[in-house]
């Protein structure tokens, strides 16, 4: 992603090149995304319906939380901003109007019936159910994000990283297949160059650390301090499985998140298969054990499927960007992808890294600055994420009661104080750019069990029509829309053919 979006920004101005081993594996579990990755592909020039079919790709409406308040209990996060009515969002006139029996996002949000129907976010033709979002968004980033796109993609970790090489490599990237033995520093304890196994000592101005966990250059050669969230999130091994679909024509367009007994599972659907994997702490539960209760939820289709254990380091560098090396992905944060943030905490160090770009002068008011946002972004998405495990209702395992004793940041339990009283606003939620607009934090509260005895007392002083109306439309258009739109297998069969 770096090597191509770097290409597409500075063209023949930069010389990029792309050093990786044969010998080190990917962590290629199938991805979920955010809906602002399409910044991404648009910017590369990418056309959806070329590149997705190619690998394994689904849609993402949203995220379906399972279990997390008891069990047969679901909601949903999706991609949808709350409509207004006079100055007060449709969430507000539900606590004062909705029917407390049904689930708050059954009653303000589309999607919720799109995703529960199985629907594809396109018509058979090609066009998008949200009318004057359709069509490329050309060579914008994420700072220029206006309006909110209603899905996002799953897709093979792996294939996307291949179809990528091959793209930068024939508009300029080097790609250089070889083992690192050495990293050298100059005389500053900058990184003069990589020695490799086959093609010698190979020489950069900036170098991008992608080594994942190990961050080879970011922490064992500059000693980049690692700041580790296990106090929070403690959260620390996962274990993924592939599996075949049973049913071949039948597709959530959702990414799932089940709660289980020591953690959560996730489920991504692709084209002709499952990702699944179950997220937990090694301090309720052993990797066998993990193994054991991901199969049997799993049932049917996981008995032959091949086990990936990974280790996962929660946390951050102190520093991102250290001399002349910026560490992205893997290397510099990870949060457990509760949210789906990892793909996203790439897509925005890379802008970041446009924006901050050097000359020969090194200015460090430039790296203060990025790594200052770096840091803000993946502070507000673990505090987002911390939200997740104070408001379950779970409590029948060591692991969920202890969720709910854990450590939080001051500033969550202010917000979840808050919100018991009244639904957050965008003065109330994390201050800077994470990614997750208060739709998001009043989804995740509302979906969890954090509501508000109440409606704002403004609310009562005014006249209840407008709001029934809205509420009686939504309604209307989501029954429009399960009629018209395909299955999400329907449609994405019609792209793979």
């Amino acid at each position: 992603m770096t090597a191509t979006y770097l290409k597409a920004a500075f063209g023949d101005r930069i010389q990029v090149t792309l050093v990786e081993s044969e010998q080190v594996t990917r962590i290629g579990v199938g991805e979920a995304t955010f809906s602002t990755v399409r910044h991404f592909f648009d910017f590369l020039g990418l056309d959806e319906a070329d590149w997705l079919p190619k690998c394994a790709g689904g849609y993402k409406l949203g995220i379906r939380f399972q279990n997390w308040s008891k069990p047969g209990e679901h909601f949903y996060h999706p991609f949808e901003r709350l409509r207004v009515v006079d100055g007060f969002s449709l969430a507000d006139w539900w606590l004062e109007l909705g029917d407390r029996s049904q689930p708050f996002d059954r009653q303000c949000f589309i999607t919720t019936a799109l995703c529960d129907a199985k629907r594809s976010p396109r018509m058979l033709g090609g066009s998008l159910f949200a009318s004057g979002l359709d069509g490329s968004l050309g060579r914008s980033t994420l700072q220029e994000q206006r309006d909110q796109f209603p899905y996002a993609y799953h897709f093979d970790a792996d294939a996307v990283a291949q179809y990528l090489a091959e793209y930068g490599v024939k508009r300029g990237v080097r790609h250089v297949v070889d083992d690192v033995l050495a990293v050298e520093q100059d005389e500053r304890g900058w990184i003069d160059h990589v020695r490799t196994r086959g093609h010698g000592d190979l020489r950069g101005d900036l170098f991008i650390d992608c080594t994942g966990f190990r961050g080879m250059l970011i922490n064992q050669t500059l000693g980049v301090e690692f700041e580790s969230f296990a106090d929070v999130l403690p959260n620390n091994r996962a274990v993924a499985l592939r599996v075949p679909r049973e049913e071949a024509t039948e597709m959530d367009p959702y990414t799932s998140a089940t709660a289980m007994s020591s953690g959560w599972m996730w489920t991504i659907p692709l084209f002709r298969r499952n990702g699944t994997g179950y997220v937990y702490s090694d301090e309720y539960i052993s990797a066998d054990e993990a193994e054991a209760e991901l199969r049997a939820a799993v049932g049917p289709g996981a008995e032959d499927a091949e086990a990936n254990h990974i280790r996962m380091r929660i946390g951050r560098n102190k520093q991102g960007w250290s001399g002349n090396c910026v560490a992205i992905g893997l290397a510099y944060a990870f949060v457990e992808p509760l949210e789906s943030t990892g793909i996203f905490f790439i897509q925005y160090a890379i802008e970041q890294l446009v924006r901050h770009f050097p000359d020969e002068n090194w200015d460090p008011q430039l790296r203060l600055d990025y790594n200052e946002r770096m840091h803000r972004v993946v502070e507000g998405v673990r505090e987002f994420l911390v939200l997740h495990y104070k408001a379950a209702r779970r409590e029948d395992t060591p692991y969920w009661k202890e969720a709910k004793a854990r450590k939080a940041p001051d500033s969550l339990l202010q917000r979840l104080e808050m919100a018991s009283s009244h639904l957050l606003d965008d003065e109330t939620i994390f201050p800077f750019y994470h990614g997750f607009e208060n739709y998001s934090w009043n989804a995740m509260n509302l979906g969890l069990g954090i509501i508000p005895p109440t409606s704002r007392p403004a609310i009562r002083h005014i006249a209840p029509d407008n709001a029934k109306r809205e509420f009686a439309r939504l309604k209307a258009e989501a029954d429009e829309l399960v009629a018209a739109l395909p299955s999400c297998y329907e449609y994405l069969a019609s792209i793979n053919d």
